[in-house]
């Protein structure tokens, strides 16, 4: 009898457990961002191999495709936001930069260039990963802020006593 006692309040514990997690099989919460970006505006400038420009190039093109086709309004955002400039004159290693310019950010999204990709192309993970990581020299800066002055707009102007 004390058996089968102990026996329905492991059951119950375990029912109880399922339901308030959300069942068997149930989503994950999402991920926290690996990458979010504070501020107005982001610039993130890294430096790729000169030989492997091209497939750096190429897998931003994927993480455009990744962010355009996404359900998710924040990732169609973060798409409308971002450009890619590849600087002219090689730095002093050889390498070349490239500024991601983001402007404006979208407020907690996750700006993991492998995280887009992953998310979107999951058959494609091993094969993305491997170019992005032959062409990856080093991440040289990140700059975050807020727009200081505009200088393509016109400031309110004071409403001038009559």
């Amino acid at each position: 009898m004390m058996l089968m006692s102990r026996l329905r309040i492991v059951t119950g514990a375990a029912v109880v457990m399922i339901v308030c997690s959300g069942g068997i099989g149930a989503q994950q919460p999402a991920h926290a961002p690996q990458l979010s970006l504070p501020g107005e505006i982001a610039l993130l400038t890294v430096a790729i191999k000169p030989d492997q420009t091209a497939a750096f190039e190429q897998v931003m093109t994927r993480v455009r495709e990744a962010l355009m086709k996404s359900p998710d309004v924040k990732r169609q955002r973060q798409a409308a936001g971002w450009k890619v400039m590849k600087i002219d004159k090689p730095l002093p290693d050889g390498n070349i930069a490239y500024v991601h310019i983001i402007n404006p950010v979208v407020p907690q999204a996750d700006y993991a260039v492998m995280q887009i990709l992953y998310e979107a192309f999951p058959e494609e993970r091993q094969t993305l990963y491997e170019s992005y990581r032959a062409a990856f020299a080093a991440s040289l800066s990140l700059a975050t802020g807020t727009v200081a002055v505009n200088l393509g707009s016109q400031p309110d102007a004071p409403v001038s006593p009559r």
